[in-house]
């Protein structure tokens, strides 16, 4: 390569070009989310029953709206069988309580199974690709529905209580189903963040912009996509225990109803799809909308369908994006190309 002649050179102070994995904004927004992470463990104890009950459902949806931005934002794996998942940590729970578990560790134990299983799922649907995919996890979910319809065990068709959280007081009860499910989403939050921040980040977006390029260029495409799989069935596993520990109460009609999926794609795609941080935004704009139309009925659920559509027609990034152009408030992930000037090369090193 040759050196351009000083006489074609810009005028002014030369400048250099630098390539970071932070900033200043990002490190900061990383120790405030940190601190409200772990203050939010002192919920139960300054605010009342139900703020923490609220506040528990609101964290399970962020649980189900990071997994399945974890599948389709970063893997490129469009799911519309999540239910199955949700629904079998779910009905986990209620065995391994059924079997002299406790009820705490028999979720986590139910989220850990739902890993098997997606682990088990993963290798038949990853045969294959697109809307295949979509239908086939579809399918499973409505197989495992129809099964745990046939066994009496399990309350059959009508459903089933878990009777193991009568023994705590509601207070008592609300506050550590409150706690888990923060230490759940605090886990997983934690493990995709490293996740990203590895070469893996890079790799999986760009099995999900174009596989085959991707696997020409050495990706190893298929090990990716089953560890992101596996990790997308724990994360909707716990949340469907804790969907049931929050209620007492579950139907299969209702735990593996495809309306999780639904709820999933809208939470992503209006907060944004492919960002660390737009889907826990989508989890706060639908807990919203549902506090407020939810009693709204079918309208209720045509009027998510046409947000939806209209975010993918004309905002397909969603509204994170929005805030993260306008405020330096995104997290450290990936590599940002800044200049700077040679005498503040100390400075910025």
């Amino acid at each position: 390569m040759t050196t351009a002649p000083a006489a074609t050179r810009p005028a002014g102070n030369p400048t250099q070009l630098r390539i970071t994995r932070s900033t200043s904004a990002s490190r900061i927004t990383s120790g405030v989310l940190l601190a409200v992470g772990v203050g939010l463990f002192a919920v139960p104890t300054l605010f009342g029953t139900n703020a923490v009950v609220q506040l528990t459902s609101l964290f399970i949806y962020m649980i189900l709206a990071v997994m399945w931005n974890a599948l389709a934002g970063y893997g490129g794996m469009v799911s519309v069988g999540q239910q199955a998942f949700i629904g079998f940590g779910a009905y986990a729970t209620i065995w391994l309580t059924q079997h002299g578990v406790s009820p705490f560790p028999a979720m986590v134990l139910a989220a850990v199974s739902a890993a098997v299983l997606a682990a088990l799922v993963a290798l038949l649907v990853l045969q294959l690709k697109g809307g295949q995919l979509a239908v086939g996890t579809w399918v499973i979910a409505e197989a495992l529905g129809l099964l745990i319809v046939l066994d009496t065990g399990l309350g059959g068709g009508t459903g089933i209580s878990l009777q193991g959280l009568n023994s705590y007081t509601p207070e008592l009860r609300h506050a550590y189903i409150y706690w888990l499910t923060l230490t759940f989403l605090l886990a997983i939050l934690g493990a995709l963040f490293l996740l990203l921040r590895l070469k893996t980040g890079a790799a999986l977006q760009a099995i999900r912009d174009d596989e085959e390029a991707a696997a020409s260029l050495g990706v190893r495409v298929r090990p990716l996509k089953f560890g992101i799989f596996v990790l997308a069935g724990f994360g909707c596993g716990a949340a469907g225990a804790l969907i049931l520990a929050n209620t007492l109460f579950i139907q299969p009609q209702s735990i593996f109803g495809v309306q999780y999926s639904a709820y999933m794609i809208f939470m992503v795609l209006v907060g944004g799809l492919g960002t660390f941080e737009g889907p826990i935004l989508g989890a706060i704009i639908f807990f919203v909308a549902q506090q407020q139309f939810a009693d709204q009925g079918a309208w209720y659920l045509i009027g998510l369908g046409a947000v939806a559509v209209l975010f993918a027609l004309f905002l397909p990034r969603g509204l994170w994006t929005v805030v993260s152009d306008r405020l330096p408030v995104q997290l450290p992930l990936g590599y940002r190309l800044s200049t700077s000037h040679p005498s503040m090369k100390e400075q910025h090193g």
